[in-house]
């Protein structure tokens, strides 16, 4: 049995082709994973274990008359508790929200494209408070912690996603990504993760983050990864802002490799960010592996000025409007710095939100002139390792905010580009580091690519 929670996606897929093992068996194997992890690590809100185990028995019988319904018939999956789920209460780690109160009957888009394509849902996994930081504790549902070593974060806010799939509690995840929010936990847990081009995985409802949140695959490869692209990439009428269809199969793409692509290389954004050298010499290693493999290979940096006030009025504003329907006694329940984060937001005003605007214009503006020359950047995903659980900032840092600490991931999330996370080694703790690349706009396809290329060479292994 622990050797199916093990498996990737598609290695799962081809064992039911082959009737080696069927769903059943590899559903009651990610259920069983998922309860002996949680105590520890505590990466779920809600197990489904009985509608996992029904949805299981039906696959297994499609698989067994031959007609399986979809890409993804009878893999064990897991969604964040921001998205909708249909018969379980969406709490996005606040206790402002009651479960009794709502209805609870629809799917958001890529969780309905999900159950169309015979995914099982063996849960809802934990978030912050509405998604709002790098790290994953709430009021509601307390710290989730990092499977290398639990004393410290598994980052966020998808924590609890990146900590299921590294554990073996199913090989999928859905996240939902708002400055680095599916990237940063993989990176910290050593799985793989991808926020696409903004649109290309509709959302529903719209977040009050605006164009900031995407939501994205957090997988163990980038094979399984392009599969559920495969899946969720698709438009929804729900989503007015949603792309039209992908041009092709993210997975049949794969196979293109990095031979002859233009990447550039920036191992700290033009001196701008101090990355611990451990974190520093295993991304360069993985660079010099793409130059192996065929990339040309340039250190130079993009024309990135911090845009980190930027980033707060958008964020801060947005959060702001998540909760400007609270009482003020729902107020009071609320993550202190979540409450916070509110009251500045609620203080910008619309030609500050405006003035914000532009500059996160100029940023994509300028990020696109930098595609013109390259078609890959590479840049460590976080330069820091997993610290201390139950924090929102390392230890000493003098940080004030988790952007502090997360100045690769948010620029990219204004400017809407596709960008990934590999493992590509550990520190001296043991604990993971990881590699991110971003490509332009619309060029999700790249970012697989490479990714692929890298497991592949076995620069991703750990």
């Amino acid at each position: 049995m622990s050797e199916l929670t093990e498996l990737t996606a598609v290695r799962l897929l081809d064992g039911y082709r082959r009737g080696e093992f069927g769903p059943v068996e590899v559903v009651r194997a990610a259920l069983e994973r998922a309860e002996e992890i949680q105590p520890e690590v505590n990466a779920f809100v809600r197990l489904l274990a009985g509608e996992a185990l029904e949805q299981a028995r039906a696959s297994e019988e499609r698989w067994r008359r031959g007609e399986p319904c979809g890409l993804l018939d009878g893999v064990p999956v897991t969604v964040k508790d921001i998205l909708l789920l249909r018969g379980a209460p969406t709490l996005k780690g606040s206790r402002t929200i009651d479960p009794a109160a709502g209805r609870w009957d629809e799917d958001a888009p890529s969780v309905a494209r999900l159950r169309e394509h015979g995914a099982v849902f063996l849960g809802k996994t934990t978030t912050p408070e509405f998604g709002w930081k790098g790290v994953t504790d709430s009021p509601l549902s307390g710290v989730t912690r990092n499977p290398h070593d639990p004393t410290r974060t598994a980052g966020g806010s998808s924590g609890g996603a990146a900590a299921a799939v590294a554990l073996g509690a199913g090989p999928l995840a859905l996240g939902t990504d708002g400055g680095g929010s599916v990237r940063i936990p993989a990176a910290f847990c050593g799985i793989f993760a991808l926020k696409p081009t903004y649109g290309r995985v509709p959302l529903y409802p719209a977040s009050a983050f605006g164009t900031l949140a995407h939501v994205g695959p957090m997988t163990r490869d980038a094979a399984d990864a392009a599969l559920l692209m495969d899946v969720i990439g698709g438009p929804d009428s729900r989503d007015w802002s949603a792309l039209g269809p992908a041009p092709g199969s993210f997975s049949e793409g794969l196979a293109g490799g990095v031979r002859g692509l233009r990447v550039a290389y920036s191992p700290s954004l033009g001196g701008q960010v101090a990355v611990r050298p451990e974190v520093a010499a295993a991304v360069r290693r993985a660079v010099e592996r793409l130059a192996g493999l065929g990339a040309y290979v340039e250190e130079t940096d993009p024309d990135l000025a911090d845009p980190v006030e930027a980033f707060h009025t958008l964020w801060f504003a947005g959060a702001a409007r998540v909760t400007q329907h609270l009482t003020r006694e729902q107020r009071e329940m609320l993550d202190p710095g979540l409450r916070e984060i509110c009251g500045a937001g609620a203080r910008y005003s619309a030609l500050e939100y405006l003035a914000a605007v532009d500059v996160r214009m100029g940023l994509g503006r300028r990020m696109g002139r930098f595609h013109d020359r390259y078609d890959l950047l590479v840049t460590p995903t976080v330069p820091v390792t997993a610290f201390e659980a139950g924090a929102e900032v390392p230890k000493g840092s003098g940080y004030r905010r988790w952007t502090g600490w997360t100045p690769f991931t948010y620029p990219f999330n204004m400017t809407q580009q596709p960008a990934a996370t590999v493992p590509v080694g550990v520190d001296g703790d043991g604990l993971p580091i990881g590699l991110q690349l971003v490509a332009a706009r619309h060029r999700d396809d790249l970012v697989l690519r490479a990714a692929h290329a890298l497991y592949d060479a076995g620069a991703s292994a750990q």
